[in-house]
């Protein structure tokens, strides 16, 4: 049976009540797989996107958008597996979680402007509120307060 290698980053939480940690896992032995996924918890009482997104060697990357249910129980969202292009460490994780414009966005998540649009626009023209949570597999441990 083929091992899994999970390497993540830290527990990440915003003070919306995103919680997060994001890791690239690997499994295989004579052609193993690569892929992202990002653990979560939604407590903000409202629905939100992420979009996980593995970057691995020579520029690859994928990209995976999950709609998050307003619900706090634990879920995942992952990447497809992909055969692996090089060792375990060269690749990345990093999730983005925000809430989309025309969903109600959590009643605690003003982000301190006012007047005009806060949204920003994706490619295929849909609009999104601010970053809300941004966790990567990556990242340093969050420093002592």
């Amino acid at each position: 049976m083929a091992r899994t290698t999970e390497r993540c980053g830290p527990e990440v939480a915003s003070p919306e009540g995103i919680e997060a940690q994001t890791c690239v896992l690997t499994a295989g032995r004579d052609r193993p797989d690569t892929w992202a996924r990002t653990y979560y918890r939604n407590e903000t009482g409202g629905e939100l996107l992420a979009v996980l997104s593995l970057m691995g060697p020579y520029g690859r990357t994928v990209q995976t958008h999950c709609p998050i249910e307003a619900d706090d129980e634990p879920a995942i969202c992952e990447t497809p597996r992909e055969p692996s292009r090089g060792e375990h460490t060269t690749y990345m994780a990093v999730a983005e979680f925000s809430a989309p414009a025309n969903i109600s966005a959590p009643a605690n998540s003003g982000n301190g402007r006012s007047g005009g649009s806060s949204g920003e626009a994706e490619a295929d023209g849909a609009e999104f509120e601010p970053l809300l949570l941004r966790s990567g597999s990556n990242s340093p441990a969050p420093a002592a307060r």
